[in-house]
């Protein structure tokens, strides 16, 4: 499954609406909203803008961060940091209802992950990438598949991922992958995302 994490920034000026509606089309499998250069009240509007097309395409809306704007829209759910909001008040806030990811950058995280009952871990990074410099030492497949073991909840490997090894990573043990400016910056994001898809599947 691809997992398209938003960036107005590497959206080349356009509409994310129009993305993200171009990359359901596509098939994308779920959306998080991750927008740190914006407005508290810009968030809930794009957030209840982005929700109205998901919900058509029943595919489940993850907030970044923002417990309290995925509330606030209803969105299915909400992705934390190790420095966010606990996932005990994430799950007490939101409900069981909801789905919550958490980013782990290592075993030790990842099996305190599992400890807690996360729905979804998010694997970052898998392969060095230029686009984020303070990241952790990367995980490689073989880091993928290690988590594997670990954890029984899904894994969304993100970082460095594209064309040339998403295949490597489904294989390694991952069951989605994230993608942002595979996405978000290409010419044809509905095309983009097609593509993507039919890459995952092996």
């Amino acid at each position: 499954m691809i997992y398209l994490v938003t960036d107005s920034a590497l959206s080349l000026g356009r509409s994310l609406v129009n993305i993200v509606a171009a990359a359901l089309r596509g098939g994308v499998g779920m959306v998080q909203l991750r927008e740190k250069e914006i407005t508290s009240r810009e968030f809930v509007e794009l957030g209840r803008a982005i929700h109205s097309i998901t919900l058509e395409y029943n595919v489940p809306l993850i907030i970044n961060d923002r417990a309290d704007i995925a509330q606030i829209i209803g969105a299915e759910g909400l992705h934390i940091g190790q420095s966010d909001i606990s996932f005990k008040d994430a799950r007490k806030l939101l409900g069981q209802s909801a789905i919550i990811g958490l980013s782990i950058e290592n075993i030790e995280q990842a099996r305190k992950a599992r400890s807690w009952g996360v729905d979804y871990i998010g694997a970052s990074p898998v392969f060095a990438t230029p686009t984020k410099i303070d990241t952790a030492p990367a995980l490689g497949l073989k880091g993928v598949s290690e988590l594997r073991e670990v954890v029984d909840c899904r894994i969304v490997a993100i970082g460095g991922i594209n064309k040339s090894n998403i295949r490597q990573v489904i294989k390694a043990g991952a069951d989605s992958v994230a993608v942002v400016s595979a996405i978000c910056s290409a010419a044809d994001p509905y095309l983009a995302t097609k593509e993507l898809v039919n890459d995952t599947i092996i």
